[in-house]
């Protein structure tokens, strides 16, 4: 078969004419049509304009963007401090804890200013040695 036919016919409803005369059939079919040189040209510019418009698009909403990840940082921080309280069922704090030594069971105790004991731990051996200005506490000497 030639890759040509009724091109020598002028373009149009002559050729259309031409076709119709000479086929065996008509039917409608898909197909892959080729662009001419100035279609593609004309849509790699086309490409080109909707790449530029897109990248400044997504330049704005990297923008944006990070403006809501700022405002939204202290509370994610606000939110992992929360989690982890709650799953340890206590917070982690830094405060002034009184240390008592029990010499005759030699054992350390820290307690909060609740009076609440937070760690006790075997006394280490230079806690457990006297000096004479220790006195014997009993609790009632300042009541």
């Amino acid at each position: 078969m030639e890759k040509k036919l009724g091109k020598d016919v002028p373009k149009g409803a002559l050729r259309i004419e031409f076709l119709e005369s000479n086929c065996d059939a008509v039917e409608e079919k898909g197909y892959m049509k080729h662009f001419t040189p100035e279609q593609l040209a004309e849509m790699k510019d086309e490409l080109a304009s909707v790449t530029i418009e897109m990248n400044d698009i997504e330049e704005a909403k990297k923008e944006v963007l990070a403006e809501f990840n700022e405002r939204l940082k202290p509370f994610k921080e606000e939110q992992k401090v929360l989690l982890n309280n709650i799953k340890n069922k206590a917070e982690f704090v830094t405060e002034k804890c009184y240390k008592f030594i029990d010499k005759e069971n030699r054992i350390v105790g820290f307690y909060n200013e609740e009076g609440d004991l937070i760690e006790s731990r075997p006394a280490y051996s230079k806690e457990l040695q006297g000096t004479i200005f220790q006195m014997r506490r009993t609790g009632t000497e300042n009541i």
